[in-house]
């Protein structure tokens, strides 16, 4: 191994300038022992032009053949000499190249060190992601190249890292005791594994001090990332259960209605998305990444319909009955489960996020925060806000107060009570719609999705106060970040039943929730 990283080494100073790539270094780079391989590979990277950066990408996705004593890079049953690239017919004796999971890895190693000098800042970056794995002195003398030509300093300080985990393998003492130091402002978890690894085999009781003192930091700055990211699980999970129990609050909170359907109207809002989404993949492909746009007021439409059409055909006539209003809603759960299964069949259906929703916003090595977690947070604040608005300072939220208050008095002032206990009902169950519609950009949505939520919507009702829209906003939001960090420590069934047990002594303790009803309508 010593004698094979001194040669890989010595390659890899060979020369500054790159030069173009010749069929004996193809040959040997396809043909022989892996060590004579590796050396051969670790010579063209360190003299590499364009070429030589084409033909081990195409090592790496399995395109370069050999037929005789012929090397040459097959794509779509096209040939392509890796030397001239020129095209070239592709013999009827052509053969794959045989390379073990070693020689691959090295390929692999070898596109991320061409990398390290590509002139986009995002194939840097991931090349030095991949090199963070492998801790390899023979691979220092193109990290220090690469290190001194790096100008983004996000990259030259994930790039410092590498060389300081090369280091730390090195036979210097003193080199190994420079990279603890360096190593130890890291909070990135393959850091850690690269010193795990080398307190394993340090014989140095000094430098093994140090590893342990590394250790200690590099721990105590992923503890600070897995906290950020458990409280934004917990942000993230209150938002979707704040969504989901916005409905409710209108529809139990204010109306008193127990609608045990109200996680199917969910559902019917996620699957309104679903049907936006193929509409838009067959009729307006190019115009893809906005149909969430269109999605949104279709969704809260959808549910919307069906609550008016629920409360004007059954519930209507079950007010002032709880029991029976849960009995029905229960069926018509049923009902509507077994509807959408009918038309969409019984499996889950998956719906695309849009491009901009991919990927995540990278505030540490261990924690990223997925874009279209913080979009749906963004989300739920304005649904919030939106209804805040609608209950506190439009017409209809005045009717809305005046008739669950008090609906002998508001019929007696002109009010059509039965008309507004429709558009509110509607109201609540088009908010479920929505909540629907952002459930489906974090997972399949299927024909028991409203099952999963209502219970946890229930209690976030009850916990946050009957028709207090403050206090669900926080119910919400603590239950969330509450069960998150449970589930660190006890598991996500335990965290489940500890949740549940905390909410039944906090009930027994304030009934009332954590806001109570004032005035007239608490006395009623």
């Amino acid at each position: 191994m010593i004698f094979r990283n001194f040669l890989i080494a010595l390659a890899l100073c060979w020369g500054a300038t790159a030069h173009a790539l010749t069929p004996a270094e193809v040959q040997a780079i396809v043909v022989g022992d892996t060590d004579t391989r590796i050396v051969a590979l670790g010579q063209a990277v360190a003299n590499a032009d364009d070429k030589t950066a084409a033909f081990i990408q195409a090592l790496v996705d399995d395109a370069v053949k050999v037929a005789g004593d012929k090397v040459l890079i097959v794509r779509d049953g096209k040939g392509t000499d890796p030397v001239t690239g020129a095209e070239i017919p592709v013999p009827a004796n052509v053969e794959d190249i045989i390379s073990n999971n070693r020689m691959r890895g090295e390929f692999d190693i070898a596109l991320a060190s061409l990398r390290l000098f590509s002139k986009n800042a995002v194939l840097r970056a991931e090349a030095v992601k991949t090199l963070q794995g492998d801790a390899d002195e023979s691979k220092l003398v193109i990290i220090e190249k690469a290190l001194v030509a790096e100008t983004v300093p996000a990259i030259k300080t994930q790039l410092a890292m590498v060389r300081a985990a090369v280091l730390l393998n090195s036979t210097d003492k003193a080199r190994r005791l420079t990279a603890t130091g360096i190593l130890a402002t890291s909070g990135n978890p393959n850091i850690k594994t690269v010193l795990l690894q080398r307190q394993k085999v340090e014989e140095d009781a000094e430098v093994k001090a140090g590893i342990a003192k590394a250790l200690r930091e590099v721990n105590a700055a992923l503890a600070w990332g897995d906290r950020i990211a458990a409280i934004f699980s917990g942000i993230s999970l209150g938002s979707i259960l704040l969504l989901v129990a916005l409905g409710l609050a209108i529809t139990y909170g204010l109306m008193g209605v127990i609608n045990m359907a109200h996680g199917e109207l969910m559902m019917i809002g996620a699957y309104a998305t679903y049907a936006v989404q193929g509409l838009f993949q067959k009729y307006l492909p190019g115009a893809f990444d906005w149909y969430l746009l269109a999605a949104v007021p279709v969704a809260f439409a959808a549910s919307a319909l069906m609550g008016a059409a629920l409360e004007r055909s059954v519930i209507r006539f079950l007010y002032g009955r709880p029991l029976e209003t849960l009995l029905a809603t229960w069926g018509i759960s049923l009902m509507l489960m077994q509807l959408v299964r009918s038309i969409f069949g019984a499996q889950n259906v998956a719906v695309e996020n849009p491009s901009w929703m991919s990927g995540g916003l990278e505030l540490m090595d261990n924690l990223q925060l997925p874009w279209n977690r913080i979009i749906i947070i963004a989300f739920a604040a304005a649904v919030l806000l939106g209804m805040v608005f609608l209950i506190g300072r439009t017409r209809l939220g005045l009717f809305v107060r005046g008739v669950t208050q008090n609906r002998p008095i508001a019929s007696c002032m002109g009010v059509n009570t039965a008309r507004i206990d429709t558009y509110a009902f509607a109201l609540g169950s088009g908010i479920a719609g929505l909540a629907g519609c952002a459930l489906s950009q974090v997972g399949n949505v299927g024909p028991d999705l409203g099952q999963g939520y209502i219970v946890d919507s229930f209690m976030v009702v009850v916990l946050g106060g009957v028709g207090q829209l403050a206090g669900t906003v926080y119910a919400a939001m603590g239950l969330g970040i509450l069960n998150k960090f449970l589930e660190g420590w006890t598991g996500a069934v335990l965290a489940k039943i500890a949740v549940l047990v905390i909410i039944i002594v906090f009930i027994q303790k304030r009934p009332q929730g954590i806001f109570a009803m004032k005035g007239r309508s608490a006395e009623a």
